[in-house]
Parts: structure tokens; sequence; C-alpha cells
């Protein structure tokens, strides 16, 4: 491995996400201001269909952990329902949409894109990556009525 990620063409792949979860997911962040959100978007393929807010165990503004024993029953109930985990979704409440060094360190799983919602400015910035390797990729996300 050369230790290039080939850069996915933003417009072919793209997160949809329906509006009222969108909008659950920035609620979320905001109302776990100042400490970090974190949460779990299930559907299929790059479409998502629900959100499942997760506990921040670490209750901090710079890192987050989800609840292993929420996150374990999550993972039990996709799978009953033929569900994926299509993304996971944490708040930058002081720093910008990017992946931090923890957050790459901590991108356990590739299959997923990874949502971050940055708090910084009066309106959300909302950005999603691949993590592949170590190696991170910005992708589309489009919020759809």
């Amino acid at each position: 491995m050369t230790g290039i990620m080939e850069q996915p063409n933003p417009e072919s792949v793209r997160l949809v996400i329906p509006a009222p979860v969108f909008d659950s997911m920035l609620a979320h962040c905001r109302a776990d201001y100042p400490n970090e959100a974190c949460g779990i978007l299930a559907g299929k393929n790059m479409s998502v269909s629900e959100i499942f807010l997760m506990t921040n165990t670490e209750k901090s503004p710079v890192s987050y952990l989800m609840d292993p024993e929420e996150q374990f029953s999550l993972m039990k109930e996709l799978r009953d329902r033929s569900l994926n985990m299509t993304a996971i979704y944490h708040s930058h409440p002081d720093s910008p949409a990017f992946p931090s060094a923890r957050d790459l360190a901590l991108a356990y799983y590739e299959d997923s894109v990874y949502v971050i919602i940055s708090l910084m400015e009066s309106e959300p910035d909302v950005k999603c990556f691949l993590i592949k390797e170590g190696e991170v990729s910005e992708i589309g996300i489009s919020a759809v009525r």
C-alpha cells in the first residue's frame, strides 16, 4: 500500500439522510453542548433511515466514547432488523468538522461513514468522512425532505 488513498468524488459518494433524522442529529448535538454528543445512523448502503442517540460516557467537550452496553444492544437490534450501521456521528463543540487525531485512532468501523458536526459557529457545519487505515476522505452529504 502506498499510503495514498484514492479520493472519492464527493458527488458520486454521498450519504443520504432524511431531513427529520438530520434535524434530530443536530438537536442532539446542540442539547449535549458543551460536551460532545454521539450516535449511530442506521440504514442500507449509503441511505440512512433511522437515528439512535447514544450516551457519551466521557461527558467531555473534546472526546466521546459510546456506552458499550448501549452499543452492543443496538448492534444486535440492527442485525435482527437487517439494518446496517451506516454512519457514526459526533459533535465537535468548539473545533472544526474534521477528524481529530483521537477520532482517527478510534475509527474502528471502516465500512461506516463518520459524520462530524461542528458547533463552533452559529450554524452547524456538518461533514462526512470515510476513514480507512488512518486515511481520511471527505464525501458528500444530502439531507432530503
